[in-house]
């Protein structure tokens, strides 16, 4: 039977056009692509390398790259950029053209294996925390050959973007990949060792990943009226709507036809890439909404989702939607997350975090559990600190999932056979028995046996840990890069414990049970079930010692303590230097941000809804005045009504007055660590109160005088 041919990628423009399977990852320089233009040994050299984790040679690069090359122009592609993703937050792209000078006046196309290689794009303007000096502008890409290239459709021609490492002159990372990729490798070394222990010796063990988006859609005529949507991307100012998500009717409801016709797009746009978008579906709040991919490689998965943020924004605007990707655009409405799963499997596919079908597997599968649960107890506050931003701040702790403590859920039945092992006691799981606990042998664990728990931020969901405190708006590198470590310094300490135990003269299952016991009473206090929003579980969370570090500013000293510079350090995932660069940057984005909100509602404030409330307030008294002089008495109620927006809009110019006083002295606030500080109370604070007295003068404002579509306005449903 013949091979069904590729279809042209030109001419599709419908989902159903093709099968999906024929088109998937037609616009990607796919493992498929190099098979069939790559000749065997070089092919396989490749192969060979990405399962290692080992350096291409040079005369492979050169291979792989003119087949690039070829199958690029012959795709229609006229540049070519290394693709990567600075601490920004975004991504970042140079564009070369494919032309070199042949003879004089006459060009050729050509791109070399070092050019596909290593790219020099300037690094001077890129945040370095204190890395390097401003006038130190040599910056290096290099090529991340386990992520596919992959093609940018532009209005005139095609772009081949290459994903690239982005390294100083010295090899300092300057971007969320090269950590990400070093704590993949430190996790697949201990993982490795680990499985050693139970008879499985695999060539790598690789963090799994598929991260679920949310994201609000508005409509763009709207939102381009809102300053606030435009430079901060959430509403900075606004009262609440007569209907918000009170009735829960947005949840999985039925898609309208414009937000669907942008989904199928969005969905056209990553099949294409090669991005395995699975799920789409409404989310709580009234135009929001959630995309989640199939698992994949946890470094492809980072930058899938950097590719899918921009691909909903730039296709949002072809069907006139602004997409909100910030965690609370809209006060007293859901905010949006990314909730981040994550497991681990072997090379040959093998899940880790499988319960398995046999006692041997179990033994290996409650080995990593353990390690997982120790690397959430040891470092819960550094999970935190990795997801802390000044948007996440809106949505974690407050009446939303999840919580800003760390703890896991496991379920039911998960946390009935870790008991009956800590206390040595036969007990029942579900309709089997946990037998012999002293050797480990244990029954097989049925997947999905207990319900879900939404208010937990790390939470067990079959055979993966759902992170659910990622914020909709951040690359997820880092909280990645972060889990990874956390996990594989778990492992080093139990692999440590159970050579031990072994030497010891132990038994092998009695020695994995000894080692896993020790890891379950190590390790309760975060294994919690309940409600993770209620008061009861912070009171309880503080009895077991657990940290809550309820803001960034917070967060961030735990970032900076020996305990977590030490699980970066120690494998080599990040040096001190980039360590302290990072959290130099992180201070650094947190001012920043709540400066460009303050600015912007000060703008706001001045400029457009405080004359609008002037005007409102002359046109009624000037009303009340024409009433009198025709000899109708004014009643009582509209005179007090119209004295109190007065006094209102005179404590808005006083608190107005407050904040701009507030933001100076943060601004002059010469230590890092002070000003974050004074930009999370002082500022935030006279923010929020300037806001409070706005939210009440738009209620009593003529509608047809209000300057801003208002939050009925951006919510109504997207017909």
């Amino acid at each position: 039977m013949a091979k069904a041919q590729a279809p042209d990628t030109s001419s599709i423009s419908r989902l159903d056009q093709f099968k999906i399977s024929q088109y998937f990852g037609c616009n990607t320089f796919s493992e498929r692509t190099m098979r069939e233009r790559l000749q065997k040994d070089v092919y396989k050299a490749y192969r060979l390398a990405l399962k290692r984790g080992e350096a291409l040679s040079p005369e492979v690069a050169r291979s792989v790259a003119l087949a690039m090359k070829e199958w690029a122009l012959e795709q229609g592609c006229t540049h070519f950029t290394h693709w990567f993703l600075p601490m920004t937050g975004a991504t970042a792209e140079k564009h070369d053209a494919f032309i070199t000078w042949d003879e004089p006046g006459t060009v050729i196309e050509r791109f070399s294996g070092s050019q596909l290689i290593q790219g020099e794009p300037d690094a001077s303007s890129f945040p370095s925390g204190g890395l390097r000096a401003t006038f130190e502008a040599r910056g290096y890409t290099a090529w991340d050959p386990a992520s596919p290239a992959f093609l940018m459709e532009g209005p005139l021609g095609k772009t081949l973007c290459i994903p690239t490492a982005f390294v100083g002159y010295h090899g300092e990372a300057l971007d969320h990949k090269v950590p990400l990729l070093r704590s993949m490798g430190a996790l697949s070394a201990q993982a490795k060792d680990a499985l050693k222990h139970f008879g499985v010796n695999a060539e790598s063990v690789v963090a799994q990943c598929g991260p679920e988006q949310e994201y609000f859609a508005v409509d763009l005529d709207l939102a381009q009226q809102r300053p606030d949507l435009m430079f901060a991307n959430r509403t900075l100012q606004g009262a609440k709507p007569p209907k918000g998500q009170e009735l829960e009717d947005h949840y999985f409801g039925s898609i309208k036809e414009r937000v669907l016709g942008f989904m199928q797009e969005v969905e056209l746009e990553c099949f294409k890439l090669g991005i395995p978008a699975k799920t789409r579906h409404n989310e709580v709040a009234p135009n929001q909404f959630e995309i989640a991919p199939i698992y994949e490689a946890a470094n492809l998965a980072s930058d899938h989702n950097q590719l899918l943020m921009e691909i909903l924004k730039s296709v949002g605007e072809r069907h006139n939607l602004a997409i909100l990707l910030h965690e609370k655009p809209f006060a007293g409405v859901n905010g949006s997350g990314k909730h981040v799963n994550w497991s681990l499997a072997t090379d040959e596919g093998q899940n880790l975090l499988e319960p398995g079908q046999t006692p041997e597997e179990n033994l290996q599968f409650l080995y990593f559990l353990c390690a997982t649960l120790k690397a959430i107890h040891t470092h819960g506050g550094l999970l935190r600190a990795a997801i802390a931003s000044a948007g996440n701040d809106h949505r974690l702790g407050a009446n939303e999932a999840p919580p800003a403590i760390m703890s896991a859920f496991l379920g039911a039945q998960l946390n009935h056979i870790l008991d009956a092992i800590e206390k040595g006691d036969p007990a029942d799981a579900s309709t089997q028995r946990i037998l012999d606990l002293g050797i480990g042998n244990l029954p097989a664990i049925e997947k999905d046996a207990t319900d879900r728990n939404r208010t937990s931020p790390f939470a067990f969901t079959g055979n993966k840990f759902e992170f659910r405190a990622v914020g909709s708006s951040q690359p997820i590198a880092l909280p990645l890069t972060v889990i990874n470590a956390a996990v594989a310094e778990a492992l080093e300490t139990l692999n440590g414990r159970l050579e031990a135990e072994l030497k010891a003269g132990k038994e092998h299952k009695a020695a994995v049970m000894a080692v896993v016991k020790q890891a379950i009473q190590e390790t309760k206090a975060i294994r919690f079930e309940g409600n993770g929003y209620s008061d009861e579980w912070k009171q309880e969370a503080a009895r077991r010692g657990l940290p809550h570090a309820k803001d960034t500013v917070a967060a961030l000293h735990i970032w900076e303590s020996a305990a977590s510079k030490a699980v970066f350090s120690k494998p080599g995932i990040l040096s001190e230097g980039e360590l302290e660069s990072r959290l130099h940057i992180r201070h650094e984005q947190y001012q920043k941000a709540i400066a460009i909100e303050t600015q912007v509602l000060r703008q706001m404030a001045e400029t457009q809804i405080l004359p609008s409330i002037t005007a409102d307030l002359g046109a009624r008294a000037d009303s009340l005045t024409k009433l009198a002089a025709a000899g109708i008495a004014v009643p009582e109620r509209l005179k007090a009504a119209l004295q109190a927006q007065a006094t209102l809009a005179g404590e808005a110019q006083v608190r107005l007055a407050a904040m701009k006083e507030a933001l100076a002295a943060a601004e002059a606030i010469e230590d890092n660590h002070a000003r974050t500080v004074a930009f999370g109370s002082s500022v935030n604070e006279s923010k929020h109160a300037l806001r409070e007295v706005l939210d009440h003068l738009e209620e009593a404002c003529d509608a047809d005088l209000w300057p801003l579509p208002k939050y009925w306005q951006l919510l109504s449903p997207l017909l």
